[in-house]
């Protein structure tokens, strides 16, 4: 049996955001060794270039930021002309710093970093969701966080942005389950990224990137609609939600400080 993804006979088709490193660069290398054609977002036009120069599917690259939804749509508008709708479409790009809400520097920080980690996301989906809905079939694929499950001191950035998207996600697949068209929701623990390599603390049951994506594939396979990746990191995120507030706010006061610079 063939080891490439095929879906009625039919090439896997799979577009990216945040293709340029990390979980993103994970997700187009193993879904290119698995045989989909790909369409890729990022800023870095570039690194685009780098990852599609080792990929021998089809591949179209796209040096845009997802904050221009214009741009988007003029992406996806060319990869839907080429290739047909995707069958996947995964919103990964995002960005994570410290912030502290007291600090009047920190408002343009706040502003980019939901921009980018939940604006981002709405303006992926956007331009195909119209072709989902016509096909009656089709998967939106979004890259979350355990920090968006409750409020950590020090983030409030980057948790709200999570938080939200969390939320919007799960609006969005029900939204979307009249139409045939599934809505995955990721949230991911620790993870060995750029993102991770600043942060000064200890980072419990961190997983390597490519194992990780590996799961993530498993789970958007599987059509999941919310997951949290480790597994033990689901049992935290578990205890997050049930801890009483006055129980969360004495553990978390003392608990590790992103530094605030902006990562991507």
């Amino acid at each position: 049996m063939s080891e490439k993804i095929a879906i009625k006979n039919k090439t896997l088709k799979v577009f990216i955001t945040g293709a340029t490193s990390g979980i993103g660069d994970s997700l187009a290398r193993q879904y290119a060794n698995q045989g989909a054609t790909l369409g890729l977002v990022g800023r870095r036009l570039e690194l685009l270039q780098k990852i599609k120069s080792k990929i021998k599917t089809p591949c179209e690259i796209y040096g845009i930021d997802v904050t221009d939804q214009k741009d988007l749509q003029k992406a996806a508008n060319h990869f839907i002309k080429k290739y047909g709708a995707p069958d996947i479409v995964i919103a990964n790009a995002g960005v994570s710093t410290g912030t502290l809400a007291g600090e009047k520097e920190d408002l343009r920080t706040f502003k980019r970093v939901i921009e980018i980690n939940l604006f981002g996301v709405i303006h992926t989906f956007l331009p195909f969701i119209e072709a989902f809905k016509k096909q009656k079939t089709g998967q939106l694929v979004g890259i979350a966080s355990v920090a968006g499950i409750r409020g950590l001191p020090g983030s409030g950035a980057y948790s709200a942005s999570k938080a939200a998207l969390i939320n919007y996600l799960e609006s969005l697949r029900i939204e979307m389950k009249p139409f045939g068209i599934h809505v995955t929701t990721i949230a991911p623990g620790f993870i060995h990224t750029p993102m991770t390599k600043h942060n000064r603390y200890a980072m419990p049951f961190i997983l390597d990137v490519d194992v990780a994506v590996s799961r993530f594939m498993k789970a958007i396979q599987n059509k999941k609609g919310f997951v949290i990746i480790p597994w033990q990191m689901d049992i935290v995120g578990t205890i997050m939600k049930l801890l009483p507030t006055s129980m969360w706010d004495f553990l978390a006061k003392s608990g590790p400080k992103k530094n605030r610079k902006m990562i991507q």
